[in-house]
């Protein structure tokens, strides 16, 4: 199975390389510290699997698997991550990852994650279990993000990483002024005031982090 692997702690990616190599029948073919970079390392390697973290730097996790999932229908997401809240949870799943595994379990439990995935099947650890299950009978799925357009979640993520417009609009090839207008919506889509108030939103959902 070709594995490419995503977190933005060079540390991390060196640990989980050294343990699937170590694995019969298991290729590390790639690493990247940025959601854009798994996204574009995907679409370059295709590999069987990616196994990413949920906060990453340029293109959050989310949207980062949401669009290998649209754009290479061959691989699929499996999300290792240190929050096992409701919406990163959901969010994840509902971008179409195969599996959920938290950063605190044991190295096995990835493994049994990935050989779950390797046949098919889905894998959610079990700490984390009851919040899709809570979901699942609430019939509560929507996300207050999910009001969001792709563009809008992108622009979203880069203010509150601190981006001037000058600066989104480079990287996402816009106009500045359409910058502008993707912010004021995303504002009043999320009933939010200002950049703060943008920032903090981020922050809470694992858009982005503080260090970032």
């Amino acid at each position: 199975m070709r594995i490419l692997l995503a977190d933005d702690h060079a540390i991390m990616l060196d640990a989980l390389k050294a343990l699937l190599m170590e694995v019969d029948g298991i290729d590390v073919v790639g690493t990247a510290l940025t959601g854009l970079e798994a996204f574009e390392l995907t679409l370059r390697l295709r590999p069987d699997l990616v196994v990413m973290d949920i906060s990453m730097p340029d293109l959050n996790g989310v949207d980062a698997a949401r669009r290998i999932i649209r754009e290479v229908p061959g691989t699929k997401v499996l999300c290792l991550s240190a929050h096992s809240d409701r919406e990163s949870v959901i969010s994840m799943l509902k971008a179409g990852a195969a599996g959920y595994v938290v950063k605190w379990s044991a190295a096995k439990e990835l493994l049994r994650a990935i050989e779950r995935i390797r046949c098919n099947q889905t894998y959610v650890s079990p700490e984390i279990s009851g919040v899709v299950v809570e979901a699942l009978q609430s019939g509560t799925y929507d996300l207050p993000a999910d009001l969001l357009t792709d563009r809008e979640r992108q622009v979203l993520q880069l203010v509150a990483e601190g981006k001037t417009s000058k600066e989104i609009a480079s990287l996402l090839e816009i106009a500045p002024p359409t910058v502008e207008t993707h912010r004021r919506a995303i504002m009043n889509k999320l009933e939010l005031r200002s950049i703060a108030e943008l920032t903090k939103y981020a922050i809470r959902r694992h858009l982005t982090s503080v260090d970032k």
